[in-house]
């Protein structure tokens, strides 16, 4: 690994609290992965909705945050569940909700 790159995963690494390098690369591919996941699914329930993928809009956003950002997270926990790094992005997701809840 060039030195760039292993200071971007030390620098991951301590910001994220991990314990190796081996960590952050499996937290890496599970963003990876459930980005995927959400956007093979994502056309398949704007198109059961009757919701056209081409045009913008207010209901295609509105639909996007109700739908689609809670299903996010739930991949993103099984996911991380699979990869052995469910309590990383459980904690993750604690905070996110308070975060939006407005509670310390």
């Amino acid at each position: 690994m060039t030195r760039s790159k292993s200071n971007f995963l030390q620098r991951l690494q301590t910001k994220w609290k991990l314990n190796s390098l081996v960590q952050v690369v499996l937290v890496l591919i599970v963003f990876a992965l459930t980005g995927f996941t959400i956007l093979f699914i994502k056309k398949p329930i704007f198109d059961f909705l009757g919701v056209s993928m081409e045009r913008g809009g207010f209901w295609k956003t509105i639909l996007y945050l109700l739908l689609v950002l809670p299903l996010y997270q739930i991949i993103l926990l099984m996911w991380g569940f699979v990869f052995g790094q469910f309590r990383f992005f459980w904690e993750k997701e604690v905070q996110f909700l308070k975060r939006i809840s407005g509670r310390k």
